[in-house]
């Protein structure tokens, strides 16, 4: 692992300890050349073992990236932390990953998001469903605001 301050290649691992749930590695490393710590981050590489199926049938490697970015914006400006969206990506991938099958299509990677963004902010999880299924007029926004807010009335 390179020093990211000197670019020297000698680096030292000091700690490691699992985090994220077990399923990425944290290590504090020291350069030996410049004496600085970093961390790294080391977690499964899906993109190699999962499909995603595209909606007009394109297909292509699975990038957690996508999921991260999607929910930056939808969470943009609302108490959801960096570790919360993490957190969720961590649940989609282990939700998709324990099916078992190499292909999945963006739709089920879309529902699955969605079904774990509702329990962590209301705003958000509209903003994303508002992208996601692509509303095409103030009547489906509503619609999906009354079926949130009736979730919300019988506890679920």
């Amino acid at each position: 692992m390179r020093c990211p301050y000197c670019g020297a290649e000698d680096t030292q691992v000091l700690d490691s300890r699992p985090v994220e749930e077990g399923f990425t590695i944290r290590r504090r490393r020291l350069c030996s050349k410049c004496d600085r710590r970093f961390t790294t981050y080391e977690r499964r590489e899906i993109g190699k073992m999962l499909t995603v199926i595209k909606k007009d049938g394109r297909r292509e490697p699975y990038n957690r990236d996508k999921i991260i970015d999607g929910l930056l914006v939808a969470t943009r400006k609302r108490p959801v932390s960096r570790e919360k969206i993490e957190e969720i990506a961590n649940k989609v991938e282990n939700e998709i990953l324990s099916e078992g099958e190499n292909e999945v299509s963006s739709k089920k990677i879309g529902e699955v998001v969605l079904k774990h963004l509702k329990d962590v902010d209301a705003v958000a999880y509209v903003r994303f469903a508002s992208v996601y299924r692509e509303f095409k007029d103030i009547d489906e926004f509503t619609n999906e605001l009354k079926k949130l807010q009736d979730q919300e009335k019988d506890g679920s």
